[in-house]
């Protein structure tokens, strides 16, 4: 990561922290693994921290600068966070279309699962966290299924976490598909900067612990 991008991260988590969206203590994580740290992107709930969670997703997009022709949330979380990144890249001289998907076909209306623009060309995916990777491989097979190309994915934080094996699902994903991960922030990341918080050294520790135990590479 150069230093645009750690500065990004840097500024990103502590808008996260300041939104309590970021917290230390002990949590179940899906995967039944107790994590010192939780990151909730739903907790962003309100028009000023949701239009800077996006505007933090578009410079880092065009900070990648990999091309793509529109966007793609997956339901729920990805929603309004593919909203919100697409204002945001209009913004900043980049309009693209989206689209997202319900969680079930509707049968009246205009039906069908998908809402927005038509999937077409190369698509770039944003969501929230990866951790298993489950919800990104569904949207995969979604663009693919609609004759579209997935290209990319843009998230807020990678965790870093190994999978079922010695992979993290980011790396599993881009071994599997082809396709880069943009992450505002990463783990490696968290750990920098909670290294400049005097504060939040004990809280340094035990994500330390955790990478040790649970991190890429590790075990």
């Amino acid at each position: 990561m150069n230093a645009v991008d750690s500065n990004l991260a840097r500024e990103f988590l502590a808008f996260a922290r300041e939104k309590n969206v970021l917290r230390f203590g002990e949590f179940k994580t899906k995967a039944g693994r107790m994590s010192p740290y939780f990151f909730n992107a739903g907790l962003f709930d309100d028009g000023a921290a949701i239009a800077r969670l996006g505007d933090f997703y578009a410079r880092r997009i065009l900070a990648a600068g990999a091309p793509f022709d529109m966007l793609f949330g997956p339901a729920y979380k990805g929603i309004p966070l593919v909203v919100a990144v697409a204002i945001k890249l209009a913004e900043r001289g980049a309009n693209k279309p989206f689209a997202f998907n319900r969680k079930e076909a509707k049968d009246h209306g205009e039906g069908g699962l998908l809402i927005g623009a038509p999937l077409r060309g190369r698509v770039l995916i944003v969501d929230d966290v990866i951790s298993a990777g489950t919800s990104i491989r569904a949207a995969i097979e979604i663009i693919r299924a609609q004759g579209a190309t997935p290209c990319g994915v843009a998230v807020a934080l990678d965790r870093e976490e190994r999978g079922v094996g010695h992979e993290s699902a980011t790396q599993e994903i881009e071994r599997e598909h082809g396709l880069p991960v943009f992450a505002i922030a990463r783990l490696t990341d968290l750990l920098d900067y909670l290294a400049d918080m005097p504060e939040l050294r004990a809280q340094r520790t035990a994500v330390e612990r955790y990478r040790h135990d649970y991190g890429v590479g590790s075990g």
